[in-house]
């Protein structure tokens, strides 16, 4: 089992650079003054027989450096990799994006986002869309900075150019495609082998999914389905 780490000891790690200075901290001048020996001082801290503070071995010291610092490089790593951090989202949609972008890239949740819209022919087109998948394969900068809009694409999850009456599609990282169904179409996660009910009229999306529509001007028709990931124990 891993220790927890208090808030305190926290503190420890993040005041003092070195252990040597953990324990010098708690070392009073008139320590000194009677042992004579800053060594045997510090010493008699580790030991527990000087000092009012918390005592704390060399090893448990440098581990929780380790872990204090991993918990730094974690944190900043995670706002350099969200691409909607410290963006102004113009619309309903890309606030809906930004609110699920750290789940589905760590994947405690696959998303699809169902879009009908025109494109830049002025072709009505409509498909499911693998949030995470995009997110790991593309840059999505430049959709929350409002310079790109999402749009579905023939190499997503599924794709229809309702002109053309081109019809593809895929199966991606997360999701496997059964399109030949007498429901309609369906998507089954790869991970918990969890099937997905994009039917509007059926009663529920499946076990751990949500349908949520999307209310935005920008686009015809906007639904986002998100399943909970649920890891096998």
């Amino acid at each position: 089992m891993e220790e927890e780490v208090t808030p305190g000891s926290d503190n420890i790690v993040t005041e003092f650079n070195t252990y040597e200075e953990f324990l010098d901290s708690q070392i009073t001048s008139l320590d000194l003054y009677y042992l004579e020996d800053e060594e045997l001082a510090r010493q008699l801290v580790e030991l527990g027989y000087r000092g009012s503070g918390e005592v704390l071995k060399r090893e448990e010291f440098e581990a929780r450096k380790q872990a204090a610092e991993a918990s730094r490089l974690s944190k900043r790593s995670q706002q350099k990799t969200l691409a909607s951090s410290g963006k102004e989202l113009k619309n309903t949609f890309l606030r809906a994006l930004a609110q699920r972008e750290e789940a589905n890239r760590s994947g405690k949740m696959t998303s699809i986002i169902f879009i009908r819209d025109q494109n830049s022919r002025g072709q009505e087109i409509s498909g499911y869309i693998d949030y995470a998948h995009r997110l790991k394969t593309e840059d999505f900068e430049p959709y929350f900075s409002g310079r790109k809009r999402l749009l579905p694409r023939p190499s997503d999850l599924s794709f229809y150019n309702w002109e053309t009456q081109t019809s593809t599609s895929n199966p991606t990282p997360n999701y496997q495609v059964i399109a030949e169904n007498a429901s309609g179409l369906l998507f089954k996660n790869k991970r918990d082998r969890k099937i997905l009910n994009v039917d509007p009229k059926a009663s529920s999306p499946g076990d751990n999914s949500t349908r949520t529509p999307i209310d935005c001007e920008q686009y015809i028709q906007v639904v986002i389905y998100d399943h909970i990931t649920r890891r096998k124990t």
